[in-house]
């Protein structure tokens, strides 16, 4: 039961949903798709029985009208058929909008801060959520809720029909077969599929993360010589995979020979109640024929409600695993709203930063401001907290204490993130409204518009994933170079000519000062910079020592008075 309770929520979000009357009208075409069929299959029965008795004998033959019930069946035809379509166009579109609504839902759940920070350690498994979790949902409204309204339908419609034609024990009985046994093998086929589907389904997301990690690590794997045991690793996942596959098969075969049987016993049913009233002279064969042959399109619904059973496992794994994250409230977008006092870019207050599940905090009772067209260089030894103080300035992380205010911002962290697109297209993720004037103005700041025109296409030769195409030291530039694009009043710069020699590093930072220098005239395009490296630091207006918590504030204090010293001796000018 508690497996089960995972889905009200999704069934709550189907329900809740602006597509809900969509949803709902798709059902009522399901529905209408299965009479249609009953009442094409009994009809034709009854017609071509009628035909048959009446051309027995030619007083009948002359007078029984053909031209009605040929109406009739054409009628039951032509709606069947467009039911049928309408539904699926209803259906599938009300679900893939629904689905879509949800994966923004979630991914907007997974960009807060922390859980966002847990997620990129583990790429497959956000992928794995995104993706398999979301489509195995599409299930719970295709697969088991419409059908099994159709189901219900089907059922009162065939005990209705037989209690009008035959009487009401045969209506009843059959209509009592029919939904029990419906779903009875349901239950059977959810029962049985259960765990199989489950496995099947660990083992579909291990494949993933293993071919993930051979393709984003097969540089590493190569030179360690360790390529064939995970290649071995995915060949192993891939067999779990095969065996649970064949496993549903050959469940949902011995699910279809009992929804077969379960079709023929209720048309046995049918047919006896119909032959000893036939014998008894209550009814005649034409009705006989309409009674047996109603019950061979009872059953329909069935065929759809088996694949969603079958999947049962794997959609209340996919619901158990999505419906605690929708609960979750979503992450303030309130961040870039809550902007510090007139002059400033940064306000931090009493600002402290513990880790979940560690021992002591990483940084404590932090109190910095930095003015608006200030260059701020946040310097220390490494793991003293530059790049966490980063994060939370960025909001890739939630302080645990104090508060952190700040004008929207954009950021270059430390790893490159490029996309698989072309060259221009990765620029204009920093400004989507940037002509190809401003896209060269940014490459040269960034020192990498000679190796951008030497390119076949230029901005528009297509990258890999994650810059493939580019040098570690390029793609480092091209981010820049997008981050120079941002109108954002503050840029934060996390190491930037990390990866550079030391000649493109000058080149670049002297083109950043340069491009500082004219933002700060007006008084905006404040700078966070973290760095550890002199020649970074030496631009900065304000250099802030981060010490290692337990050296305190003294070894803080002397660290930033020897740094700032330093660097007096090595400022141009």
């Amino acid at each position: 039961m508690k497996a089960w309770n995972a889905l009200r929520p999704i069934v709550q979000l189907f329900a809740q949903s602006p597509y809900r009357r969509r949803m709902l009208l798709g059902s009522v075409l399901a529905a209408i798709t299965v009479c249609a069929g009953m009442a094409l299959l009994g009809l034709s029965g009854w017609f071509l029985t009628a035909a048959y008795v009446a051309g027995l004998s030619t007083a009948t033959a002359v007078v029984f009208d053909v031209f009605a019930p040929g109406a009739g069946v054409r009628f039951f035809s032509m709606l069947r058929t467009g039911a049928r379509y309408s539904e699926r166009v209803v259906t599938h579109d009300a679900t893939l909008r629904v689905l879509a609504a949800l994966r923004v839902q979630l991914f907007s759940r997974l960009a807060a801060a922390d859980t966002a920070l847990a997620l990129r350690q583990r790429p497959a498994r956000l992928l794995h959520r995104l993706t398999a979790d979301i489509d195995a949902l599409d299930a719970v409204y295709l697969r088991l809720l419409t059908p099994a309204v159709s189901l219900l339908v089907s059922a009162c419609v065939t005990a209705l029909a037989l209690t009008v034609f035959l009487n009401w024990q045969s209506g009843l009985l059959v209509g009592a077969m029919v939904l029990a046994g419906g779903l009875a093998c349901v239950a059977w086929c959810v029962r049985q599929g259960f765990m199989t589907a489950l496995r099947r389904s660990f083992a579909g997301e291990h494949l993933r993360a293993q071919v993930i990690d051979a393709v984003g690590a097969q540089t590493e794997l190569v030179m360690a010589g360790s390529l064939q045991r995970q290649m071995a690793r995915i060949a192993a996942a891939e067999r779990q995979q095969w065996a649970a596959d064949i496993r549903l098969n050959r469940l949902e075969s011995q699910v279809a020979v009992a929804m077969a049987m379960l079709g023929h016993c209720a048309t046995a049913a049918a047919l006896l109640c119909a032959a000893w009233l036939a014998q008894k002279g209550e009814i005649g064969a034409p009705i006989a024929a309409l009674a047996t042959l109603l019950l061979l399109a009872a059953l329909e619904p069935l065929v759809h409600i088996r694949r969603g059973a079958m999947e049962a496992g794997r959609t209340l794994l996919a619901a158990r695993r999505i419906a605690p994250l929708l609960d979750t409230p979503a992450p303030a977008a309130a961040t870039e709203d809550r902007a510090p006092t007139a002059g400033l870019a940064v306000d931090m207050q009493a600002v402290g930063l513990q880790h979940p599940g560690s021992a002591r905090a990483l940084l404590q009772q932090i109190d910095l401001q930095v003015a608006d067209g200030e260059w701020l260089v946040l310097a220390g030894p490494s793991g003293a907290g530059k790049s966490s103080l980063m994060a939370l300035i960025a909001g890739d992380l939630a302080p645990s204490a104090g508060q952190v205010l700040r004008k929207p911002c954009a950021s270059l962290p430390q790893r490159t993130e490029l996309f698989q697109a072309s060259v221009a297209a990765n620029l204009r993720l920093g400004r989507p409204d940037a002509s190809d004037a401003q896209l060269w103005a940014a490459l040269q700041t960034a020192g990498l518009a000679d190796v951008i025109d030497a390119l076949p296409g230029q901005l528009n030769t297509p990258l890999g994933s994650q810059g493939t195409g580019l040098s570690g030291g390029e793609s480092r530039r091209l981010a820049l170079a997008r981050l120079l694009l941002h109108p954002a009043a503050l840029s934060l710069l996390d190491e930037p000519t990390e990866g550079l020699d030391r000649q493109t590093a000058a080149q670049v930072m002297h083109a950043i000062a340069q491009w500082h220098a004219k933002r700060a005239a007006s008084g905006q395009g404040a700078i966070v910079m973290a760095s550890h490296l002199q020649r970074e630091a030496r631009h900065a207006d304000r250099i802030v020592w981060i010490a290692p918590l337990q050296e305190g504030m003294a070894q803080a204090r002397k660290g930033t008075a020897e740094f700032e010293a330093l660097l007096q001796r090595l400022r141009p000018g």
